[in-house]
C-alpha cells in the first residue's frame, strides 16, 4: 500500500548540469506541483536508484525526462533502465541543439513519446503542452505490469511468433520464455503441464505456445478471477483474457466499421465525436499496415516523424475518448442485407447489425511464392515490420523483399541495429516506387545494399530458415544465400472475399464505389434507390467503403484518415434520407 509521501505520481527529471535540473523542476512544480510529485537528479545513477524508491514504496511515475548528453549514462540509457521499472512512464528526451541522430536513436531503443529543446522558454507555449498530451496519455492508459502476461514457447514457432506479434501490435506488455529456460520449465510444472529434472530442464509432451494471464479486467475470485493458463490459444480466446474487448455490448448501432486501419480509425473519431453509436471491428490489432510502419516521416503534423504505432496508439485513444466500442480479435465472414438493417456475422456465429457499415479491411501483404516458403512463414519469413522479431535482428544479417514505402522504412529502420540489411527488388531500381526521402536515407545508409532485378525463389532449412534461393531476373541465375530473417513487402491484396456475391468488386478483388459504379449511365444492378450512390458509397446502399480497399484509392495514410472522414458525412447524409 502506498504511502502518503508517494500516492501522488512521479514526474522525474534528470540533467547533469545542476541549475538546469533545478530549472526544469522549477517549471514543472509551477505546473504540475499539486498533481505530481516532482523529483529531480544531477545522474543516471542517482535517478535510477529514486525510481527503485519510488517502486519499492509503492508509487508510480508518470513520465521521465532525461538529458541526453550525460557522462557515464547517456539519456537513452537512462530512459531504457527506467522502462524496465515503470513500462507505461512516458519518455521525453532533452537536447541542446537539434540532435536528429540521438532522436532516431531514442525512439528505435525506448521508443520516444517526445524529444525536447533546451531552453524552451516561455514553458507555456514549449513544455506544457506537450507534457499536457503526454500525461493526459498516461492517465487514459492504466500501468499495467510488464510481465502480468507471460508468453512460454519456441523461439522458431510460427504459432508462437503469431501470438507474441498479436500482444505487441495490441500494445499489451508481456514477458517471453523460451521453453528451454529454466523459470519456463518451473511455471509450466506450477500449472501442471510439465515436469523439471533436478537441473531445471523441462521434461515431458507440451503443446506450445502457454500464456499466463493475470485475472480477466473486473473479475473477482468468487466470479472466476483467477490466473489463467492458456495453451495455444486462438486470438480471440486471447483477447479475452488479456483485457481487450470481443463482444459488443448492444445489438444495434447507427454504423458499424470493419477493420481498424488509418480509415476506419478515423471514421471511427469522427462518427463517435459526432453522437452516432460507433462500434469498430478489428481482426488482428488497430493500426492496419500503417501501425506496423517503423517511421511515417510524410504525415501532416507531424515534421519530425513518427511510429505507426505511436500514430495508432493515438487513435486508438480518440476512439476511447469518444465512446466508440472497439471489438479486437474478431473476424467477419459475411454480410447481410435485413431490410433497413446491415447485419455483420462473425466466425463463431453471433452477429451485429447497423443502420450504416463501412468497409475499412485495408490490403493484406501479398505473399512470396515458392518451394519451402509457406513451411518457414513466421519461422524466418515474416510480413510486414514483425514487431516482436525486429530486436532479434541485432547484429544479424537481414534481408527486405520490396520496393515501397513500407520496405524503405522497414530497411531504414532495421539498419540501425542489424549488421547488414539486403533489400531484394525485382524491378530494375527503387525510384518508382519509394519516395525520394526514404532513397535518400537508404543511399546515406552503408549496412544497406539494393539487389536489383532480384526475387526469391524458394526457402530452404531445418527447424528455421536457414538459406534462401535468389534468382537474377534479367539472366536467370540462381544462387542460394544464407538467411535467417526476411521480412516481405511485396505488394498488397484485398481482403475482401467474404463480399462476393453482396457488393461489387473490380477484377483485383478492390471495392468499387460511387461514380465507378455508373455504367453508361445506368446505376448498379439491384440499385433500389431514386439517387445516385454517394461518392464513397458501394453497390449496396448505406455500405460504404474507406482507405485501401476502394478500387484505385491512393494508397497512402493521410487519405485513408480522409476517406474515413468522408464516409461519416456520407452516413450521416444516409441517416438523414432513410
Amino acid at each position: 500500500m502506498p504511502d502518503a509521501a508517494v500516492s501522488r505520481p512521479v514526474l522525474m527529471t534528470v540533467d547533469d548540469d545542476p541549475a538546469v535540473s533545478r530549472a526544469v523542476a522549477r517549471d514543472l512544480r509551477r505546473r504540475y506541483g499539486q498533481a505530481y510529485r516532482v523529483l529531480r537528479a544531477d545522474c543516471g545513477d542517482d535517478a535510477i536508484a529514486a525510481l527503485r524508491e519510488v517502486k519499492l514504496r509503492g508509487g508510480t511515475v508518470a513520465a521521465v525526462l532525461a538529458d541526453y548528453r550525460m557522462p557515464q549514462m547517456d539519456g537513452v540509457q537512462l530512459l531504457e533502465q527506467a522502462m524496465d521499472l515503470f513500462p507505461t512512464a512516458r519518455r521525453v528526451l532533452l537536447t541542446a541543439y537539434a540532435d536528429t541522430s540521438a532522436a532516431i536513436r531514442a525512439i528505435n531503443d525506448v521508443d520516444l513519446d517526445h524529444y525536447l529543446l533546451k531552453p524552451w522558454n516561455p514553458p507555456e507555449e514549449k513544455l506544457y503542452p506537450v507534457l499536457d498530451a503526454l500525461l493526459e496519455s498516461w492517465h487514459a492508459a492504466p500501468p499495467r505490469p510488464a510481465d502480468e502476461v507471460v508468453v512460454i514457447g519456441d523461439r522458431w514457432s510460427a504459432r508462437s511468433f503469431a501470438v507474441r506479434d498479436f500482444l505487441a501490435r495490441n500494445e499489451v506488455p508481456y514477458r517471453w520464455l523460451r521453453v528451454d529456460e529454466a523459470e519456463a520449465g518451473r511455471l509450466l510444472e506450477a500449472a501442471g503441464l510439465g515436469w523439471t529434472d533436478d537441473l531445471g530442464r523441462l521434461e515431458g509432451p507440451i503443446r506450445l505456445p502457454v500464456v499466463l494471464t493475470p485475472p480477466r479486467p473486473g473479475t473477482s475470485a468468487a466470479e472466476g478471477g483467477r490466473p489463467a493458463v492458456l495453451v495455444d490459444p486462438d486470438d480471440t480466446t486471447l483477447a479475452e483474457h488479456v483485457g481487450l474487448s470481443t463482444r459488443p455490448a448492444r445489438d444495434f448501432y447507427d454504423v458499424a466499421i470493419v477493420g481498424g486501419g488509418p480509415a476506419g480509425l478515423g471514421a471511427a473519431v469522427y462518427a463517435a465525436s459526432e453522437g452516432l453509436r460507433t462500434v469498430m471491428i478489428e481482426e488482428r490489432a488497430t493500426g492496419g499496415q500503417a501501425g506496423q510502419s517503423s517511421r511515417i516521416e510524410n504525415y501532416l503534423g507531424f515534421p519530425d516523424g513518427l511510429s505507426g504505432a505511436q500514430l495508432a496508439d493515438r487513435a486508438r485513444r480518440q476512439v476511447a475518448k469518444f465512446g466508440a466500442e472497439t471489438l479486437s480479435a474478431r473476424s467477419v465472414t459475411r454480410l447481410e442485407v435485413s431490410g433497413s438493417a446491415r447485419v455483420l456475422h462473425f466466425t463463431d456465429g453471433t452477429s451485429v447489425a447497423a443502420h450504416t457499415v463501412l468497409l475499412a479491411t485495408g490490403v493484406a501483404y501479398r505473399t512470396l511464392q515458392g518451394p519451402g516458403v509457406e513451411q518457414y512463414t513466421g519461422r524466418g519469413i515474416y510480413y510486414g515490420a514483425a514487431l516482436s522479431e525486429a530486436n532479434a535482428c541485432a547484429d544479424e544479417d537481414v534481408f527486405v523483399v520490396g520496393a515501397a514505402n513500407s520496405a524503405g522504412q522497414s530497411a531504414v529502420n532495421l539498419a540501425r541495429s542489424a549488421r547488414s540489411v539486403t533489400m531484394l527488388v525485382r524491378g530494375p531500381s527503387i525510384d518508382a516506387s519509394m519516395s525520394s526521402y526514404l532513397i535518400e536515407q537508404i543511399a546515406q545508409r552503408p549496412n544497406i545494399r539494393v539487389l536489383t532485378c532480384t526475387e526469391v525463389v524458394q526457402a530452404r532449412g531445418g527447424e528455421h530458415l536457414s538459406s534462401i534461393v535468389l534468382r537474377d531476373r534479367a539472366g536467370g541465375d540462381e544462387r542460394e544465400v544464407a538467411a535467417q530473417h526476411v521480412f516481405v513487402f511485396i505488394g498488397a491484396e484485398p481482403r475482401t472475399s467474404w463480399l462476393d456475391g453482396v457488393v461489387e468488386r473490380d477484377a483485383k478483388g478492390f471495392i468499387v464505389a460511387g461514380p465507378d459504379l455508373h455504367r453508361e449511365g445506368d446505376r448498379p444492378p439491384g440499385w433500389v434507390l431514386d439517387r445516385a450512390p454517394y461518392h464513397l458509397e458501394t453497390s449496396v446502399p448505406g455500405v460504404f467503403v474507406a482507405g485501401d480497399a476502394r478500387a484505385e484509392s491512393v494508397k497512402r495514410v493521410a487519405s485513408a484518415v480522409g476517406e474515413g472522414a468522408m464516409a461519416v458525412m456520407l452516413v450521416h447524409r444516409y441517416l438523414a434520407q432513410s
